[in-house]
């Protein structure tokens, strides 16, 4: 497996344990009664800040994983992996890393730089990916 697979394979696992992370804490606010039920109506206790920080991490990860998809199956499909892309695609993946726990612990500004450096590291695998 190629370096940038074997990013999108870790990037995937990331995903379910951001998750697995939220379920976890999400639970604990709103209580396992309604966690189990149909949801057809609000929950009575609200989600923690730090519930929400995790659910819009998780939700930011799942945009984002869309386009570093993109990119890694635009640089395999047209053979042009690299040492270029590789480290892109670990830019990418430690910037998502790093972007959780700045998310969570309000780390301002630093989880918009830590966030600009993953989306870059994105974009340069697809600029290669066409040169």
């Amino acid at each position: 497996m190629t370096p940038d697979l074997t990013v999108l394979a870790l990037a995937g696992l990331l995903q379910a344990l951001q998750f697995g992370a939220y379920s976890v804490r999400a639970n604990m606010d709103v209580g396992l009664g309604y966690s189990m039920s149909a949801r057809d109506r609000a929950p009575s206790r609200p989600l923690s800040d730090q519930a929400g920080r995790l659910q819009r991490a998780l939700n930011n990860h799942f945009e984002g994983l869309i386009l570093f998809t993109l990119a890694v199956v635009c640089v395999e499909l047209s053979d042009q992996n690299s040492a270029f892309t590789a480290a892109c695609a670990f830019t990418y993946l430690g910037a998502r890393l790093l972007y959780v726990p700045a998310y969570y612990f309000g780390l301002r500004p630093w989880r918009s730089v830590v966030w600009m450096v993953g989306f870059t590291a994105t974009v340069l695998m697809l600029i290669s990916a066409l040169i």
